[in-house]
């Protein structure tokens, strides 16, 4: 048993009273060192739960999409790519401007980008020549790309649909027996025109033209016409071409969204209405982040829900739109049809899923903010989709069904 005499009791106390007054300051300003972090630490979570608020999809919408970190963009200009111009005649350096605006597809267990390209002509975007340019990659993330453009104006049958404007903005899918097929914007920078093309490798394309030059005596071949994306389902691992009702089917437009039908890929029927002009399956809509206009995106996608359309919408920059969101930004929604009767519009996301939120994705040539979707593709189980950034560059944000993440948050006003 320890045994403390008086001259140890003395020598405690006397501690106490020497120690006392320090631990005390001592605990105090730990004290309040902890409650100015525990401030701090709410009010940073009050000043973001007051810019923000959680966006919840409904179920039969994809999504939340992650941007994978460290990895955007993954596609930038690159000036020293140089390429022999059957135009004119030079080396043109094909993509030292921007690089955006990306299809994607699968081939042999790689993902394959297919890239808008602007070279160093022009002084502004539609006054440079595009070409479309070929990326691929082991992981959908880290991309080896190809040195010279496999998609651009030729001495060909369709020159004069695309120069000195180019091709532009490509959407991709592939059919069952393995044919890859092209849609993309022919410019001529009179009147843009929806081509189709076709390849087996990606690489070499056999050009067919405007795709709504064989019915209604081509009265919709000469006017505008961008953004087709063609029906696909997923069959087991592939994501391929679909059919409804024997033909295929796209939703197409700009401005509105349109669609047509299909019995070889090439030549494409617009859907009208009863006085024979385009049927308009939806259109933007006032206070909205679509309400400027509505834009096709990557291919559209039979699901056991229905149809998902995956599309850009442009938000109006004064009173008629969404002041959550900036004027002229463009952000990614997604709208339900019907699976029977894929003209029939079910359901559409009032909110974008994907929104402009990197700095990547609000500087360069539209400033005002895009993310501009264009390709998706299935691979190891994961939805990849790649869009452009700022008319810029290239990003990618992947769904992953088992780990659903949220989609992007919403601004408050």
């Amino acid at each position: 048993m320890l045994r403390i005499n008086k001259t140890g009791f003395a020598k405690l106390n006397w501690l106490r009273q020497v120690y006392k007054p320090n631990i005390i300051r001592l605990m105090k300003k730990t004290l309040a060192k902890l409650s100015g972090f525990v401030a701090c630490l709410l009010f940073f979570n009050f000043s973001v739960a007051q810019t923000t608020s959680r966006n919840v999809l409904p179920k039969w919408a994809f999504g939340g999409f992650v941007r994978p970190a460290g990895i955007n963009p993954i596609i930038s200009p690159d000036l020293n790519a140089v390429f022999s111009d059957p135009m004119s005649n030079k080396l043109v350096k094909w993509e030292a401007n921007y690089t955006f605006n990306p299809a994607a597809a699968v081939k042999s267990h790689k993902i394959v980008v297919l890239y808008r390209s602007e070279d160093l002509t022009g002084v502004e975007i539609g006054t440079r020549t595009s070409r479309i340019g070929y990326a691929e990659s082991n992981d959908g993330l880290s991309f080896k790309r190809n040195s010279k453009p496999v998609m651009y104006p030729g001495n060909d049958s369709q020159k004069a649909f695309e120069w000195p404007g180019g091709c532009e903005d490509p959407r991709v899918a592939v059919t069952e027996s393995g044919t890859y097929v092209m849609f993309y914007t022919q410019w001529n920078r009179k009147v843009p025109r929806l081509g189709v093309a076709t390849s087996k490798d990606l690489i070499t394309w056999v050009k067919y033209g405007p795709i709504f030059r064989k019915f209604y005596h081509a009265k919709f071949a000469d006017i505008p016409n961008k953004s087709a994306s063609i029906l696909t389902k997923l069959d087991g691992e592939r994501q391929v071409v679909a059919k409804v009702n024997g033909k295929y089917w796209m939703y197409w437009g700009e401005q509105h969204v349109y669609a047509a039908t299909s019995t070889n890929l090439v030549d494409w029927k617009p859907e009208v209405d009863n006085k024979g002009e385009l049927k308009q399956l939806f259109s933007p809509r006032a206070g909205y982040f679509d309400s400027d206009l509505t834009e096709c995106g990557p291919p559209a996608l039979m699901t056991d829900k229905g149809i998902i359309l995956f599309y850009n919408g442009k938000n109006h920059p004064g009173a008629g739109g969404d002041k959550r969101f900036n004027g002229n930004s463009y952000c990614a929604g997604q709208a339900l049809f019907s699976s029977t009767d894929p003209s029939k519009l079910v359901a559409r996301l009032n909110v974008p899923f994907l929104r402009p939120m990197e700095s990547f994705e609000k500087s360069g040539q539209y400033v005002n903010g895009t993310v501009f979707i264009e390709g998706m593709a299935y691979f190891h189980k994961k939805w990849f989709l790649y869009y452009g950034c700022a008319d810029s560059r290239v990003g990618v944000a992947v769904f992953d069904p088992q780990k659903p993440a949220p989609p992007d948050p919403i601004p408050l006003l």
